[in-house]
């Protein structure tokens, strides 16, 4: 025989016995989990996964330009005795190798304007990771305008020295 479905009370309360809107957290929950899950697909294909997954890209052909080492006196610190030096030894990176043609003739005018520029600094405005940065960011926005209208994208440190 079939069950009758049980009639509420007279208070409107169903039996204490059963979870009230148990299935419906369970498909919410069940929705939403779906729903994070598809959102984070549709990231992964569309957004920064899908050039992961597209054709391998193209090889970028670069150079480098060696400059000569210099060593160069730093400017001297308050209360400083003797004198402190800087032996620098980089290279230009380019992103074609026609365009070393370009800059090798002109690198007397950069080897000069990182001379006076790097004769100005102190040893501790080269001190840690942060002081090396911003000299390589200075000498690339020099060599740029010393080889301008060529661009050199990076200053690439081969040896650094500060005694």
């Amino acid at each position: 025989m079939a069950k009758k479905p049980k009639e509420p009370s007279a208070d409107g309360a169903e039996d204490a016995g059963a979870p009230k809107g148990g299935k419906k957290k369970l498909i919410l929950g069940a929705a939403a989990v779906l729903l994070l899950a598809g959102a984070g697909g549709g990231y992964l294909a569309l957004g920064r996964g899908g050039a992961s997954h597209a054709a391998p890209a193209e090889k970028r052909s670069v150079a480098f330009v060696d400059v000569r080492e210099m060593t160069v006196n730093l400017a001297a610190e308050p209360n400083q005795e003797r004198p402190r030096f800087l032996k620098l030894k980089v290279a230009l990176e380019v992103k074609d190798p026609k365009i070393v043609t370009e800059v090798q003739p002109l690198l007397p005018r950069v080897e000069d304007i990182f001379q006076v520029f790097v004769r100005e600094l102190r040893a501790s405005d080269l001190e840690g990771s942060g002081g090396i940065h911003r000299l390589r960011e200075e000498l690339l926005r020099r060599v740029n305008v010393a080889v301008a209208p060529t661009r050199v994208e990076a200053v690439l440190f081969k040896d650094v020295i500060v005694q």
